[in-house]
């Protein structure tokens, strides 16, 4: 398929790696250094997807889903903001409702005939199925490390930073 890109690859992988992660930050009972930690991880994918969203054009005009990706980076910020000023309500609701926007793109991108994701699983279903399975692997890949909280099974006193301990989690 000649119109794939190197944007609209990343941003295909960008939008499935949210995807996969929004169901373990809002189904997890606990809100703990995981929590945050692939939270951040969500919110720089969401800005990635929103942003890159207005490269993609269909013969050089936005759609409806360019407002989407507007209004998504305001919720996703809102959202941010309110974690940090300790707004669990209002963190809590925004979120979900990105994720809820991100979820309704989604299906408008695969469902809809004529655009890029129903061609690639038309053409080549192999490919799409191998590229949602290294966005899963690797969304378990980034909780499993994060469960083990960096845990080497070194011995001795070696004191290692971990990313939790740079951006204070």
């Amino acid at each position: 398929m000649e119109h794939w890109n190197v944007l609209l690859v990343s941003h295909v992988i960008a939008a499935l790696f949210v995807l996969a992660i929004g169901p373990f930050q809002i189904l997890r009972r606990r809100r703990d250094r995981i929590h945050r930690t692939m939270g951040y991880l969500w919110v720089a994918a969401m800005y990635y997807v929103c942003i890159s969203s207005f490269w993609i054009v269909t013969a050089g005009h936005f759609t409806w889903l360019h407002g989407l990706s507007a209004f998504t980076i305001v919720t996703v910020t809102l959202g941010l903001v309110s974690a940090i000023r300790h707004n669990i309500r209002s963190h809590l609701g925004n979120m979900i409702g990105s994720y809820i926007g991100i979820a309704v793109a989604f299906v408008f991108a695969v469902a809809v005939p004529g655009r890029a994701i129903p061609q690639l699983l038309a053409e080549d279903p192999a490919t799409a199925a191998y590229v949602a399975g290294l966005v899963a692997l690797g969304v378990v890949v980034v909780f499993v490390s994060l469960k083990r909280g960096g845990r080497t099974g070194a011995s001795g006193g070696s004191k290692e930073r971990t990313l939790s301990h740079f951006l204070r989690v």
